[in-house]
């Protein structure tokens, strides 16, 4: 029998949570708040708060010095992961949008971390293709579209180092994915989740983090 252990996440336990957690930085915090207040609902495509310093913490766990991110949006899961970046480390951020990355070009540079991360404005398979072949990046963030998220786990995997992680997020889609019957995003994710599930040369756990996170190592 599955049952879970999980508690409702009320917005007081969420709060704890947050308490609990490493507290965002001024930059950070600034960040959430100019997203939030700029793009309404499209707000809902930054990374939660409790993500920033999980990202960051797979940085210094893994000693990554080589990171792709693909969806960047206002960039706060970039800037937490470059933070945490050791000295030389790079992060190449994959976007489309001038308009959103243009917030995000702002928080970089206030934080000084803007000579750390190379953003790239073009369709993220058209920048990944053109990487090197062989293995070298060290934690990748997947934060996209989801339709193309085979895709682009597809351009990742094979250029990532053994024990490389690839963290890719809203792999629950608004718990969506357990419905058959959903469609578009929903559908695509669930096709995803299968994908990787399947998938020998890593080893993935999906997690109930935010909106579904999903951790896969390379073998």
């Amino acid at each position: 029998m599955n049952e879970t252990k999980n508690p409702p996440l009320t917005p007081e336990l969420y709060a704890y949570v947050l308490d609990h957690n490493p507290p965002l930085d001024p930059v950070q915090r600034e960040l959430v708040e100019i997203t939030h207040a700029r793009f309404g609902d499209a707000a809902g495509m930054q990374s939660a708060q409790e993500q920033g310093p999980l990202l960051a913490f797979l940085v210094r766990l893994l000693g990554a010095r080589d990171i792709v991110e693909v969806g960047t949006f206002t960039g706060f899961s970039a800037l937490s992961m470059a933070q945490a970046l050791p000295e030389g480390g790079r992060l190449l951020a994959c976007d489309v949008s001038e308009e959103w990355t243009a917030v995000a070009r702002e928080a970089w540079a206030k934080a000084g971390v803007e000579d750390r991360i190379d953003l790239r404005i073009a369709p993220a398979l058209d920048t990944l293709r053109a990487l090197p072949q062989q293995p070298a990046i060290d934690l990748v963030y997947l934060d996209a579209d989801k339709e193309n998220y085979i895709a682009y786990w597809e351009e990742l995997v094979p250029r990532m180092r053994p024990g490389a992680v690839l963290a890719a997020d809203n792999t629950l889609f608004h718990g969506r994915v357990a419905d058959p019957a959903a469609g578009g995003a929903a559908a695509a994710i669930r096709e995803f989740n299968d994908h990787v599930a399947a998938d020998t040369r890593v080893e993935a756990l999906l997690l109930t983090v935010a909106d579904g996170l999903t951790l896969a190592r390379k073998r």
